[in-house]
């Protein structure tokens, strides 16, 4: 194995000898069926394109009439209602981990911007969190963790991606399995001995086929270094359309070391943008006006509600990325209120807790699952039998009286520059205009951008959408911002996502211009 990053102490204490032994064997057993399941990406993509409809598979209508259930919940993870994500920066750990939520998804994917020294230092705060040693003096303050903290669980980049800084027999080693491997390794023993274990969100699957992968690297790494077959849980991000047909073979195929599922909303709108893209008829409206009420948003979280309850693992709300504002009562109100509504919705469906990305909104989404669930630790008895969610529900993704503004295009252009501007300067996690933005919502953005200038859409002012109405709100969008740091590259790049071919994920060219 090859390092390319930076060397020294901080990396020597994460990949060890045995570290990298245990790396090395993953790539040269698995990564050969990680790039054939990406290949079968693109080409249902294309049969999509020529065609074909998304549907539910009839070669596994056995798995979803059978009976199964996952494995027993482990007893931190049986009650769920608040869970707090953000990046495995040092600062943030703690925080989150302090903040009352039950769980804090601590994020190499999304919310992390994944420099060399950013993920060697997420392993080493996870490691000092883990035996609750994790301390940080910063401006004056000090910060460590109370007595009594979050269940940590880790989210490891997707199978998309590479990590360029390690490489095996020549090739760039999945930043998957060096993410899940190095956090599993280093901690599953402390884990199991404070009565925990290595738990994780598991992001942007497409397929039953992709959880078997990350069923047999689980299997594979607890063999390896000696800890019981289950160990493991996970829970899987139901983010993608493929993944929303296939919700009952996923959990089968990880059902020893499942916990749950989550509606990742975020990727999932993106996901609908880059199946759809080529579609004239199914261009969406500005992003603020796909709710979780519309009607297929709602299908797909029912669906998941139902059928995660049906084989007993938890079912996980999507994100509340309002930033209250301590100085500003109005803006903190508005949030406020926003995230209430939104929870007593999830709540109210059957949901066995949600998501937010602020410990200000903690208590008020606690407060809102405490009063639906009661003492119930969750709600997998509400089976949601009257649920009977169609394929043609799934991908009927139009929405009434859905529009494109000028102010929404601007919204995405200067939303897109802002956050790719904070990742590539190191920061994966932005606040702008008060809402937590992360890769997600940037790829949103820009997918939107390409989609309406592709299809020729119309502003609602029967305006055309071209070339050239896209550099002139570019250009005034970029005149409000303040100059420096990387935002040429920024803007730069996102001319390149929005008028070249469309790319699958803006994380691909930018993680080659990091560093």
């Amino acid at each position: 194995m090859e390092i390319h990053g930076t060397k020294g102490a901080t990396v020597e204490r994460v990949l060890t000898k045995d570290a990298q032994a245990l790396l090395e064997a993953l790539h040269r057993k698995f990564d050969g069926r990680r790039k054939e399941l990406l290949a079968k990406r693109t080409a249902r993509l294309k049969e999509f394109d020529g065609g074909k409809n998304f549907a539910f598979l009839p070669e596994t209508k056995e798995v979803r009439e059978s009976a199964w259930q996952v494995a027993s919940c482990p007893p931190d993870l049986q009650k769920r209602r608040v869970e707090i994500t953000g990046p495995t920066e040092r600062k943030m750990l703690i925080n989150a981990l302090n903040s009352g939520a039950q769980i804090f998804m601590a994020d190499f994917e999304d919310s992390l911007s994944p420099t060399w020294t950013n993920i060697i230092d997420g392993q080493i705060n996870l490691m000092d969190a883990v035996r609750r040693t994790i301390t940080l003096e910063q401006g004056g303050k000090s910060y460590k963790l109370n007595e009594e903290i979050a269940t940590l669980l880790v989210r490891p980049r997707g199978w998309h991606l590479d990590e360029r800084h390690v490489s095996v027999d020549g090739q760039p080693m999945s930043a998957s399995m060096f993410d899940a491997a190095l956090y599993l390794f280093h901690n599953a023993a402390e884990l199991k001995a404070r009565g925990s274990g290595p738990y994780y969100y598991l992001p942007k699957m497409e397929s039953h086929l992709e959880a078997r992968l990350w069923n047999d690297v689980f299997t594979f790494i607890q063999e390896k270094i000696g800890v019981p077959k289950g160990t493991v849980r996970a829970t899987v991000l139901i983010e993608t359309l493929p993944a929303a047909f296939e919700i009952e073979e996923i959990l089968y195929e990880l059902r020893e070391h499942m916990s749950g599922c989550n509606a990742g909303r975020w990727d999932y709108i993106f996901s609908l943008i880059k199946k759809f893209r080529n579609r004239r008829d199914l261009i969406l409206p500005d992003r603020a006006q796909i709710t979780m009420t519309v009607p297929f948003m709602r299908a797909y979280t029912e669906l998941l509600i139902k059928t995660c309850h049906k084989r007993g693992a938890h079912a996980m709300g999507g994100m509340a990325p309002f930033i209250p504002s301590r100085k500003n009562p109005e803006i903190n109100e508005a949030a406020l209120a926003k995230v209430r509504a939104d929870k007593e919705r999830e709540a109210k469906d059957g949901f066995d807790g949600t998501w937010v990305a602020d410990p200000d909104l903690v208590v008020t989404a606690m407060e809102v699952f405490d009063r639906v669930l009661g003492d119930k630790p969750h709600q997998k008895d509400k089976k949601r039998e009257e649920v009977n969610v169609q394929a043609s529900q799934l991908v009927d993704v139009k929405v009434d009286g859905g529009k494109i503004t000028e102010a929404g295009v601007r919204n995405n252009i200067t939303v897109a520059i802002q956050y790719m501007k904070g990742w590539l300067e190191g920061n994966g996690a932005v606040n702008i205009f008060n809402l937590m933005e992360d890769a997600a919502t940037a790829e949103i953005s820009r997918g939107q951008l390409w989609q309406q200038l592709k299809n020729a859409a119309k502003l609602d002012d029967g305006k055309p959408f071209t070339r050239e109405l896209y550099q002139q709100f570019r250009t005034e969008e970029l005149a409000k911002l303040p100059a420096g740091g990387r935002l040429d590259e920024a803007v730069k790049l996102l001319d390149t996502l929005v008028l070249g071919d469309f790319v699958d994920f803006l994380t691909l060219p930018a993680y080659a211009m990091l560093d």
